[in-house]
């Protein structure tokens, strides 16, 4: 059993059954199903065989579930890409997956146009569109550039719904999804089809997914986070999903109001928006009857808050990319504690260890360790960092945490340096090689100091030898090579950054100067 037959399963079962609903539509498992096998069959078409990479540079739309689903019956490897990457960022996740086939919004046809040349790997660009005037824009593409792309429409409309069945095995790789590595690269870790299988399985039971359930999905979907808990385990439970393109307050309230969702799944940052909306009342989140948080951790006086205003319990969790992600929830059946991630989910084991890899005390400070079937292959490529990172058969997160005598963990802290904006990790090494590229910086440290939006905002430190250098030109030049969220909010030009006796520079010195102003 895996993910593509538990939805051919459902599409025989319930063919009726309601699979998405998107801007207003409804599309049955049985239309759904059919998608998946028709764009299948056109990426069989096209080239694409078992264990080719697929990259997806898709939002929340119906696109994104059908190319998922058809790269993976087909035993293909789906590789999701935030869109709004900087071409520096995509082009470098492009080459580094072997990509053969590339999934995009129409919207980012001008960075197509630029990439069909650059990446011999990439041998088609299959365009998703999203308003009428997309045709028009493809057709107008220079004929070099045009005889790499086509229409997902034209595809998914002329081709055959049957496909024929491709083997997968459990361990057959499903997805890569590239986390921010601490070298300021990304790394892809290779998640299987049992691992991907397992953890929406083993998540949605644990929080007791039904077929009745409606899922708000206003999370992105490129996000292992939105992948597991609002799009993979509610399809394996026969669940609907509600596709929102992007998160809104009002779009959400909207949304639960007329479609009565019963699950909502965000970032504290949602949560905190969803809170300090003026117009918002219990009403809003009626029907609503699970809240979950991940992503990073939520403040314990805004989930007070939260639910009081709206009458709901949520349910804060913890996960990481290499784990599929689901590692730990607060139960449902017993006592939910605010500021724990909860308890370890079914068939997934979790432990806090000391630098020997010893169970450390109850209430002690270790890290914390992964063992489970959600537990990823590897990195691509990268063997010297899986066997640091999986030891065992342990996942060694990084996180420090600890344990009390009823089995909930608590993180104390995340990994080293990570910074965490709205639910996205970002790590300083990375922005701060932007910043040393910028010929005016002399040094530069990065570090993340609270902030009541986002959780946590970027903060700058630069020295420059052009004292002309503002922070608004610095900011230009971060929005050339960094995705919008990795951009610093804050940049403070010093004369000097502190470093101990070696040259390193000491972050946590700047991060308690910050906050002791």
């Amino acid at each position: 059993m895996n993910l593509v037959t538990r939805v051919r399963e459902t599409a025989l079962q319930q063919p009726t059954k309601t699979a998405y609903h998107f801007m207003g539509n409804d599309t049955s498992y049985a239309e759904f199903d059919q998608s998946i096998a028709r764009f299948a069959s056109a990426l069989r078409d096209l080239g694409v065989e078992k264990g080719d990479h697929i990259a997806f540079l898709l939002g929340n739309t119906p696109h994104y579930l059908i190319s998922l689903y058809a790269t993976m019956r087909l035993g293909a490897t789906a590789i999701p890409i935030n869109p709004i990457y900087t071409a520096d960022e995509i082009s470098f996740i492009i080459q580094n997956s072997d990509t053969k086939v590339v999934i995009a919004l129409d919207m980012l046809l001008p960075l197509v146009e630029k990439a069909a040349g650059a990446f011999p790997s990439v041998l088609t660009y299959v365009i998703c569109e999203t308003s009428p005037e997309a045709g028009e824009k493809i057709a107008a593409l220079p004929d070099s550039v045009r005889e790499k792309v086509k229409s997902f429409t034209q595809l998914i409309t002329s081709s055959s719904p049957e496909v024929l069945p491709v083997k997968i095995e459990p361990d057959d790789t499903a997805v890569i999804l590239y986390t921010s590595g601490t070298t300021g690269r990304p790394k892809g870790a290779m998640l299987t089809h049992e691992n991907l299988f397992s953890n929406a399985r083993d998540t949605a039971d644990y929080l007791g997914f039904t077929a009745s359930d409606k899922i708000l999905a206003t999370l992105p979907v490129f996000h292992v986070f939105a992948l597991t808990v609002v799009v993979n385990a509610p399809l394996l439970k026969g669940a609907t999903i509600l596709l929102v393109p992007r998160f809104s307050p009002q779009d959400v309230f909207n949304t639960v109001k007329d479609q009565q969702a019963t699950i909502f799944a965000g970032v504290p940052t949602m949560y905190n928006f969803l809170y300090q909306f003026p117009q918002a009342n219990i009403e809003d989140f009626s029907t609503i009857r699970l809240a979950i948080s991940g992503g990073s951790s939520l403040p314990v006086a805004l989930l007070h808050n939260f639910e009081d205003k709206f009458n709901v319990r949520i349910s804060e969790g913890y996960g990481l990319s290499e784990a599929s992600p689901v590692t730990c929830f607060n139960p449902l059946n017993r006592d939910r504690k605010p500021g724990s991630i909860g308890t370890s989910i079914l068939n997934v084991e979790n432990r806090v260890v000391n630098e020997l890899g010893d169970d450390v005390e109850v209430g002690e400070v270790g890290e914390l360790i992964v063992r489970g079937p959600n537990v990823m292959k590897g990195y691509y490529k990268m063997p010297e960092e899986t066997a640091a990172t999986i030891r065992d058969g342990w996942l060694y997160t990084g996180d420090l945490a600890k344990i009390d005598d009823e089995g909930y963990f608590y993180i104390v802290d995340r990994k080293k340096d990570l910074v965490i904006v709205g639910g996205y990790n970002v790590y300083p090494r990375e922005v701060e090689e932007v910043l040393f590229a910028h010929p005016g910086i002399v040094e530069a440290a990065v570090i993340g100091l609270p902030d009541a939006n986002f959780g946590e905002a970027i903060h700058a430190y630069v020295v420059v030898k052009d004292q002309n250098l503002d922070a608004q030109a610095l900011n230009s030049f971060c929005a050339e090579h960094l995705a919008k969220y990795k951009i610093p909010s804050n940049f403070e030009f010093l004369t000097e950054i502190p470093k101990n006796t070696t040259g390193k520079i000491l972050r946590r010195s700047l991060k308690e100067q910050a906050l002791n102003k």
